[in-house]
């Protein structure tokens, strides 16, 4: 049913409706109030007010188109109680521990910031910290909208305004956001002694008084403008940015649902049905019972296009008459998804995708609910990619591709899409590669790349900022598992493994032909390649690995002789050689500083068995002790 549909039959005292408007709005609830409060503690009990306050209103509603719009009115409604109390409370008790952000909470934040978000990314989200209340909320809300979640209707109705109002607003709070940047830049250099003296007194915290003085200054320094170039447009970047990390623990805990099935049960995006259930009871607003057949399939919304392995041309795109891929993609629009039934799809001409979606309407293409389809390529001819790519903002996700004869998929000058949970294997040459410039702020995450003839994973062939790759296998393939040639800007890795494969783990190429890309490894592991773990492949630029682990590559486990590469905290044990670095190089703190050490020392387990296996229900990597080293250094892979 559609969100109106849900509401009526909410109001007419349907509770798997309730528990249905529930789930489909949970997260956007999350994410709205998590980035307006911050990540605070507070952020569960707000958000179970939200929902108590919209259960027991929900008969009121006269409107049930524009339900999406009075739910983001309740919550930016609780968020303002919910600081108006911490604002009162800090006024009668001002020297108490307790007024103050939670500091485990803003440390963690900051760490999970730190650790997933690079260069202008992690600068937008520390400058969001700055903002006032108000503002901050706003920023939430416009944070949805960019992502396509909320319509900028929705966005000026939840603030009680008129669109050339709200247009107005978002104006103002971008500007002070670009202005905080450049605050923040000017304060990180530490290159204008004016400002060293205006900060003399600073205690440090971003409040209104002190966040006017220094853009005040910024604005008219002559030392501190040149950091106002080069800003990336925040609306470029929020959608590179992951949904806020909170679980829900408190709002079931506080449900009275056992301790025990939350951390199970309730995900943002991924609630069980015993969740939702809780939640709904705590509204008080509905005590009865309803039953469902469980072997009814729900139909899917009217922005949903289905095909399947026996769809055709012919039909319209429904449960009963679907299409084939091919017409699916050429008929999809903005804000609408395609899904795939299960089963196996035998290509007989490429698939080619043109149809772009925008920052608030992206495009989907996507299995039907728990359904696993495969495209079978190989009946094309060797010169044709299975699947080209070549418009922005999709999310493709829980599907695979194999048997091609040449490659499995190519997005070409791809902006803002999003790969998730695919198995490219069994290709003749790459399995999945990004290239061309305008290749920009895309992601890769939690995918296996295996047992294809060339690369695994490459970003190549191009330019383009902002792309991360994070929570993928590379294994197997009969080139790099990773490989970045002829990229001329830098790629973020972020806890991906690669192992058995014919040439090196991860080939960071940069550029050309002046190859230079600093790309920035975190947390990464490469084991029995045939020959680097990590490899420049002549990138002369500054590469940064950092917590990265290298074990029984046969040739070195970090080579990175081209350049003047960091290198903090990583391991090397059982290759050949564990370093090829030059003099120039700027290494501490990595295991090699150490002397030779035994592989059995070192790590906890090195029996690739449980890395090597399945991945996790929700997709993500397998937990494993492999690897793990004893002193902490090095990758952390997944550790029980």
């Amino acid at each position: 049913m559609s969100v109106p549909e849900l509401v009526r039959a909410a109001q007419r005292g349907d509770r798997a409706a309730v528990e249905q408007l529930v789930a489909e709005h949970l997260t956007l609830v999350y994410n709205v109030v998590g980035r307006a409060l911050n990540g605070h503690a507070d952020v569960d009990d707000v958000v179970q007010e939200t929902f108590i306050q919209v259960m027991r209103d929900l008969h009121s509603l006269r409107d049930p188109q524009r339900f999406r719009a009075w739910l983001l009115a309740i919550a930016h409604r609780q968020v303002r109680v919910h600081l108006r109390a911490r604002r009162r409370l800090a006024g009668r008790q001002r020297d108490s521990a307790a007024d103050l952000p939670d500091p485990g909470s803003d440390f963690a934040a900051r760490t999970v910031t730190e650790f997933m978000l690079t260069g202008q990314r992690r600068e937008l989200v520390e400058a969001a910290r700055w903002l006032d209340d108000d503002d901050r909320m706003l920023l939430a809300l416009w944070w949805q909208e960019t992502a396509g979640e909320i319509t900028r209707a929705e966005l000026a109705a939840a603030l009680h305004v008129s669109t050339g109002h709200a247009a107005v607003r978002v104006k103002r709070m971008r500007d002070q956001l670009d202005a905080i940047r450049v605050v923040l830049r000017a304060l990180q250099a530490g290159t204008c002694p004016e400002l060293a003296r205006t900060i003399a007194s600073w205690p440090g915290r971003p409040d209104a008084l002190w966040r006017k003085r220094l853009i005040r200054h910024t604005r008219g320094c002559p030392r501190c403008e040149p950091h106002r170039q080069g800003l990336i447009a925040p609306e470029h970047l929020l959608f590179g940015l992951a949904p806020v990390p909170i679980a829900l623990a408190g709002v079931v805990h506080g449900l009275g649902m056992p301790p025990a099935k939350t951390a199970a049960a309730l995900v943002p995006g991924k609630l069980t049905a015993a969740a939702v259930a809780a939640l709904v009871a705590a509204g008080g607003a509905f005590s009865y019972a309803v039953t469902r057949d469980p072997e009814t399939r729900p139909s899917p919304p009217s922005t949903t296009i289905v095909a399947a392995p026996d769809g055709t041309s012919a039909g319209d795109g429904t449960l009963d008459r679907p299409y084939t891929v091919a017409r699916a993609v050429e008929v999809v629009r903005p804000g609408q998804t395609i899904a795939l039934r299960g089963g196996t799809y035998r290509l007989t001409d490429p698939i080619v995708i043109t149809t772009s979606g925008s920052a608030r309407n992206r495009i989907t293409l996507a299995g039907y609910q728990a359904e696993r389809p495969v495209l079978d390529a190989s009946a094309l001819p060797d010169d044709k990619w299975a699947v080209t790519h070549e418009a922005d903002f999709w999310t493709v996700r829980d599907l695979a591709v194999t048997g091609s004869l040449s490659h499995a998929y190519v997005c070409v000058s791809c902006a803002g899409t999003v790969f998730q949970r695919l198995a490219l294997h069994g290709n003749v040459r790459g399995a999945l590669t990004l290239r061309d410039p305008g290749t920009v702020a895309n992601q890769v995450l939690d995918c296996d790349f295996f047992d294809n003839r060339g690369t695994g994973l490459g970003i190549k062939f191009g330019s383009g900022a902002g792309n991360l790759v994070r929570g993928n296998r590379a294994f197997r393939n009969g080139d790099n598992g990773f490989d970045f040639g002829d990229f001329a800007s830098p790629v973020t890795l972020d806890t991906n493994w690669s192992f058995d494969n014919a040439i090196n783990g991860f080939a960071l190429g940069g550029g050309d032909p002046a190859p230079r890309a600093a790309h920035v490894l975190r947390n990464n592991a490469a084991w029995a390649n045939a020959g680097h773990g990590f490899s420049d492949d002549e990138n002369a630029a500054p590469i940064r690995l950092i917590g990265n682990t290298a074990w029984r590559n046969r040739v070195a486990g970090f080579s990175l002789p081209s350049g003047v590469a960091h290198l903090r905290g990583n391991v090397a044990a059982g290759n050949r050689t564990p370093v090829i670095l030059t003099s120039r190089a700027d290494a501490a703190g990595n295991t090699w500083h150490r002397g030779a050490i035994a592989p059995a020392t070192v790590f906890r387990s090195t029996d690739p068995a449980s890395a090597e296996g399945p991945r996790r229900p929700d997709g993500s990597l397998p937990v494993t002790s492999f690897l793990v080293s004893r002193s902490g250094s090095g990758a952390t892979m997944r550790t029980p």
